[in-house]
């Protein structure tokens, strides 16, 4: 904070609360790489990338960097520990924080983008994390964010930056009341993701060997399958061109009125844009994205208007089942057929020659009916932690302030904090 004019919204503090400035206590610390910047094996090199928006710390094969072990034991600074908070110094995610909760690996250093701070003895850092974490905390980091051609925060950023601190063992109370809401989100996301991996190997079972009237998945050893012009496919489907199973339509230029307030959604190449009092259909239909970022998407609306960046399905040639084509068209990535041009372009053209295999109606029924259990399922995890993150920001805005003390809470529980 700035002042101490601006410490008066915190008057009658509770006995043993005071505000703390982070040069009091905390050590900063950068880090480094050699010259040549990060290698292929070696100690774990953490920056920026390596830190997500909601304070965690992501290594995977997909973003890992490294520095010589060498070049580890001789750096004099940089090297990470259990519980340091990592805070983003420069880019375009300056300010974000997050906290080593445990080593992945013996050895982890960060790299010259990133702060280490560490406290001496005034702070629990987990605590500590949480403040900086939150909003009214990460305001003021931005506010301290400076240069222009590449803004970011200089190590005097923690000059006069104020905490408001509780004793220590209220402190702990209070990250250990915050991490255990974390913890219940970490492990919805683990299961969320273990959906999604489960969804996404079905589609690659059920859309090419399908699933039989007893409720087995296809296999040549046990079933008959056939040569066509998609390869190897079960004996009971056919392959046919798109053109053949339905009617497209270029949707219209997007309504001038598109308030919140209207009583139909207005749909783009991925979703909803906005919402209107006109609709240019009304019965549940396929959508594709037509051009740009998000040309070959395809999902399902019900009724309402439908732009120009996107096409729609105006009329079936042949029965089938909405929500099982709309998974075919998703797993055969539209997007690799559109046209060559400035950027991509789907053309209804691309889409009737492209060629599918079809299964009867009543099998994509079956197929259809497991898509929408697993998608049901994940959006009931996904909206459990979305609930458990309302809970979380509104638990920060109450306890890191004082509005609520940490010891009523803990007279009931833990556990009592968490949502049934």
């Amino acid at each position: 904070m700035d002042d101490d004019k601006e410490l008066k919204e915190f008057e009658n503090l509770p006995e043993g609360w005071k505000w703390v400035r982070l040069e009091e206590d905390v050590i900063l610390i950068t880090g480094s790489r050699p010259k040549g910047g990060a290698v292929d094996e070696g100690v774990p090199s953490l920056g920026g990338e390596h830190i997500t928006e909601d304070g965690r710390i992501i290594f995977t094969e997909q973003n890992a960097k490294y520095i010589p072990e060498i070049f580890f034991k001789l750096m004099p600074k940089g090297k990470a520990e259990i519980d340091d908070i990592l805070i983003n110094k420069d880019g375009a995610n300056t300010g974000k924080v997050a906290i080593l909760k445990a080593k992945f690996y013996p050895c982890i250093a960060i790299n010259e983008h990133l702060f280490i701070l560490r406290s001496k003895n005034l702070f629990e850092q987990k605590y500590l994390f949480y403040w900086l974490y939150s909003s009214f905390a990460q305001i003021e980091i931005k506010n301290r964010i400076s240069g222009s051609a590449q803004p970011g925060l200089s190590s005097s950023f923690i000059k006069n930056f104020f905490i408001l601190t509780p004793p220590l063992p209220e402190q702990q109370k209070i990250a250990e009341i915050l991490e255990t809401i974390d913890n219940a989100i970490e492990k919805t996301d683990k299961i969320i993701e273990k959906y999604k991996r489960i969804k996404q190997g079905l589609m690659q079972d059920l859309l090419t060997k399908g699933i039989d009237e007893n409720g087995n998945i296809r296999d040549e050893k046990t079933h008959k399958f056939k040569d066509s012009p998609l390869g190897r496919i079960p004996e009971e489907w056919e392959v046919v061109s798109l053109g053949e199973v339905f009617k497209l339509k270029s949707g219209m230029k997007k309504p001038i009125d598109t308030s919140e307030f209207g009583n139909y959604p207005v749909y783009g190449g991925n979703g909803i844009l906005g919402y209107t009092n006109e609709k240019n259909f009304n019965i549940e239909t396929i959508i594709i994205g037509r051009v740009g970022e998000y040309c070959g998407s395809v999902y399902i609306a019900n009724e309402g208007w439908v732009t120009d960046n996107a096409l729609y399905v105006v009329a079936k040639k042949i029965g089938y089942n909405n929500i099982f084509l709309c998974y075919l068209l998703k797993y055969l990535n539209l997007n690799q057929f559109s046209a060559e041009t400035g950027q991509p372009l789907m053309t209804q053209t691309i889409i009737y020659s492209l060629l599918i295999p079809l299964p009867p109606l009543p099998e994509q029924q079956r197929i259809a009916e497991i898509f929408s259990q697993i998608d049901q399922t994940i959006e009931k995890e996904e909206q459990y932690k979305e609930k458990f993150k309302r809970i979380k920001q509104g638990l920060m805005e109450d306890l890191l302030t004082c509005k609520v003390r940490v010891n009523h809470l803990i007279k009931e529980g833990v556990e009592n904090v968490l949502p049934a």
